[in-house]
């Protein structure tokens, strides 16, 4: 088959979705249209871990964040002339479309070049962002405007599935996965390489993350040499980590990144949203206790008091961290159902069939 992704944004966990497809559907051809938002991740640095042999990559020059008619016009009259140049050579069996704004241009311009195989995954509801009545109105408005394009939404958990669904739109789910290596070593009780209790996340460094959240917690814990607060990741919001005991990476290679993670006594994730978060799936694998605020993706992930908690408020994060703490020995027997958990419900392997058999029509 010969799968078209349109991608924007092309960076973080949307490119480890995408990459973990590409790798997975070895057998077909992919054909990837992307943004770039450089000032997150350039698409050079992330191109590099595709393979090299089934995929090619398309620039899709007027894609952009911000919501502006013009630009946006601009952004579908060029996809529309992409989607034809590779329709008219015949390369063109099936689209996937990758976050809101690739969902919404992306169904209105194949519903224009008569592109009837579309699958759309917003990998986080838009909606569910602000806080600010007017503003989920508006994106709820485009989300039910974008369904009437036609194609399939396919969401990341049955959470996020649940809150399209409840907005009058037809949609399905197929949980995010990822490789796990069962020969990974189990976590000792002082991960390598800190004498303190290391508290980590991994994200972009932007609203739907919280940081403002992540900052208030480790502010509470600053008097505290003990305990130590890793964001790996940047983002236009950097500058709401201000508590001293926070150390901020910056974007690291892939396998930096799970060193840290693998480093951690503890995963955390302050996110307002999600459809199902790739580092937490990564922590998982590496047998890690998760601590995630109660929202719609992350609570597919965590089985409370088993692998982890939920929490609601900043006084709750803090009390099971202290609970955390005062109980390595529960750490460990957590992070060993984590890593059953992410072997039995997240696994790339059953991710990247139910998304063949989507494409080819023989999964509804």
């Amino acid at each position: 088959m010969k799968i078209v992704h349109v991608v924007e944004p092309f960076a973080s966990g949307i490119a480890v979705f995408v990459q973990s497809i590409v790798q997975n559907l070895r057998d077909d051809y992919h054909i990837i249209i992307h943004g770039e938002r450089e000032y997150v991740m350039r698409s050079t640095e992330i191109i590099k871990y595709f393979p090299e042999d089934n995929v090619q990559f398309i620039r899709w020059r007027s894609a952009q964040r911000s919501i502006s008619l013009v630009k946006d016009t601009a952004a579908l009259v060029e996809l529309c002339q992409l989607l034809k140049k590779l329709k008219a050579k015949k390369m063109v069996d099936a689209v996937h479309l990758h976050s809101s704004k690739s969902g919404f241009l992306g169904r209105l311009a194949c519903r224009l070049m008569n592109i009837t195989n579309v699958i759309y995954t917003p990998n986080g509801a838009p909606f569910l962002l602000s806080n600010i009545n007017a503003v989920n109105l508006f994106y709820k408005f485009f989300e039910k405007l974008g369904s009437s394009f036609g194609g399939k939404v396919v969401c990341s958990s049955q959470s996020e599935r649940d809150a399209y669904r409840k907005l009058g739109i037809k949609a399905m789910s197929i949980n995010n996965g990822i490789a796990v290596n069962t020969n990974r070593k189990p976590a000792e009780e002082t991960p390598a390489g800190t004498t303190k209790f290391r508290i980590v996340t991994c994200a972009r460094i932007v609203q739907q993350k919280d940081p403002a959240l992540f900052n208030a917690i480790a502010t509470c814990f600053k008097d505290f040499d003990q305990f130590e607060f890793l964001w790996v990741g940047e983002g236009e919001e950097r500058h709401r980590l201000t508590s001293p005991n926070i150390t901020i990476t910056g974007w690291l290679p892939p396998a930096e990144v799970l060193q840290l993670i693998n480093s951690a006594h503890l995963y955390i994730s302050t996110s307002q949203y999600e459809g199902l978060s790739f580092s937490v799936l990564e922590a998982l694998s590496l047998r890690k206790t998760v601590l995630l605020k109660d929202c719609i993706g992350n609570r597919d992930i965590v089985k409370k008091g088993l692998n982890g908690d939920l929490f609601t408020s900043k006084q709750e994060a803090i009390v099971k961290i202290l609970q955390y703490y005062n109980n390595p020995a529960m750490l460990q027997v957590m992070g060993e159902y984590s890593r059953w958990l992410c072997h039995n419900e997240f696994n790339v392997d059953a991710t990247c069939l139910l998304y063949r058999n989507l494409y080819v029509n023989k999964y509804k």
